[in-house]
């Protein structure tokens, strides 16, 4: 039908039709009735995560005064990911992967109620924030790579890309919203009230998913433990799999690089506005949302390319200038052009990342695709405690400001070698 099209129309008007279709196209995975439960869902939720992310990196900053416990708190969060996310990997392959969401979903829920409760009574200190995270990060680490792989039960194949890109949408613009929000409910009703807000935001997620009904034919992921055997053997399969593949390891390999060096800039960012710039925590809001905005942006262009050419190209030069912003932003003075690079920041990883999702999701086979996912959030999740903890002494030493630098250095140097020596990296399309 496009040839035709473009048959019988001017150039000009073909440019046209394109667009329209482009537009057209950009939502067509929310034809899908589960896909609109669980975007709707995940989206309430994320913007509560969002507001308690910013609130409890206030919290813990005026806590102890120091970057250092800031990086320990994100490396608690991060840590369980080194071991859940790859058996999460498996129970995604292995057991139906909406109940798995359901249980951890709840679990998330209930801990941001508990340390709120914590804070409304007066009785919160480092130790409960600590622990809180540590229990989230168990949560999310199993429940990860299910939210990725139930994206194809979802929506069945045709439509997976376009699923994948409008949920990364959804999770950029909660990234937006979030922090804005918790600028608001810092002055209404204090710190509390976003971990509260957090908790109470799961119900939507619980909800969605209870609401959710896979066929079928696309329940990929349930089957018993029995049947396929030990969960070791299963994993050691996955890393097989990988190692033989070297495009997938590599998208992989510039995941986590660009996440160890790079991806601590979210956690030291309360010592950018307290410190560096003078703000209050409504100009943490400011920052974070900023950020945000910047990787709404870079979801809503790669959800309308639909499927972009030069795939290997977006990641590559996406992680590159996602280094190059780093350094501009870690060097700043002038918050104008601080927040010039956090867009830039949050726009160029977007488009680094988003695309990875997308290109293994089409390399690799369906029955590895619940533990490929798993590495895949590995490399970028389970890169966060050891950057984060890194990080945070590092900032103790030399300051936040060089501390991210000398990362962003780092990353764009490592990606600039790939790029340099990995010609069939280059052309994925």
């Amino acid at each position: 039908m496009a040839a035709n099209i473009h048959q019988s129309l001017t150039p000009d008007t073909t440019q046209e039709a394109v667009a329209r279709g482009r537009a057209g196209e950009m939502f067509r995975a929310l034809a899908h009735r589960n896909f609109r439960l669980f975007w709707a869902g995940a989206f309430l939720s994320n913007v509560g995560t969002w507001m308690q992310t910013v609130a409890q990196g206030w919290l813990m900053l005026n806590l102890t005064d120091s970057a250092f416990w800031l990086g320990l708190d994100g490396f608690a969060a991060t840590v369980p990911g080194l071991v859940l996310t790859l058996l999460g990997g498996v129970f995604a392959d292995l057991l139906d992967r909406k109940r798995l969401l359901l249980v951890t979903q709840f679990g998330a829920g209930l801990t941001a109620l508990l340390l709120a409760s914590a804070i409304y009574t007066g009785v919160v200190d480092r130790w409960i924030i600590l622990a809180a995270s540590f229990v989230t990060g168990c949560c999310f680490s199993l429940a990860a790579p299910s939210y990725q792989a139930i994206m194809i039960d979802l929506v069945g194949r045709e439509d997976l890309s376009n699923a994948i890109a409008l949920n990364s949408t959804q999770f950029q613009l909660s990234r937006v919203l979030g922090p804005l929000l918790a600028g608001v409910a810092f002055v209404t009703l204090g710190v509390a009230g976003c971990f509260l807000a957090n908790g109470l935001s799961y119900i939507a997620i619980v909800i969605a998913l209870a609401l959710v009904r896979i066929p079928a034919g696309r329940r990929e992921g349930a089957h018993s433990l029995r049947e396929r055997g030990a969960l070791w053997r299963d994993l050691t399969d996955g890393f097989r799999y990988v190692l033989k593949r070297p495009r997938v390891f590599m998208l992989l390999l510039i995941s986590g690089v660009t996440s160890l060096f790079g991806a601590p800039y979210l956690t030291m960012m309360p010592v950018f506005a307290r410190d560096v710039f003078q703000m209050s925590e409504r100009g943490l809001s400011v920052l974070m949302g900023t950020a945000g905005a910047g990787s709404f942006c870079a979801a809503l262009l790669l959800a309308f390319l639909g499927d972009p050419k030069r795939k290997g190209w977006f990641v590559l030069g996406g992680s590159m200038a996602f280094g190059v912003a780093l350094i501009g932003f870690s060097l700043s003075t002038n918050l104008f052009l601080a927040l010039f690079f956090l867009f830039a920041i949050g726009f160029s990883i977007v488009c680094s990342v988003a695309v990875i999702n997308m290109l293994l999701q089409r390399l690799v086979t369906d029955e590895m695709r619940g533990r490929v996912m798993s590495m895949f959030i590995l490399s970028f999740i389970g890169a966060f405690p050891i950057g984060n903890f890194l990080a945070g002494l590092a900032a103790e030493q030399l300051g936040a400001p060089r501390t991210l630098a000398i990362g962003g250095l780092i990353s764009t140097l490592f990606v600039a070698f790939i790029a340099i020596r990995s010609p069939r990296l280059r052309a994925l399309d």
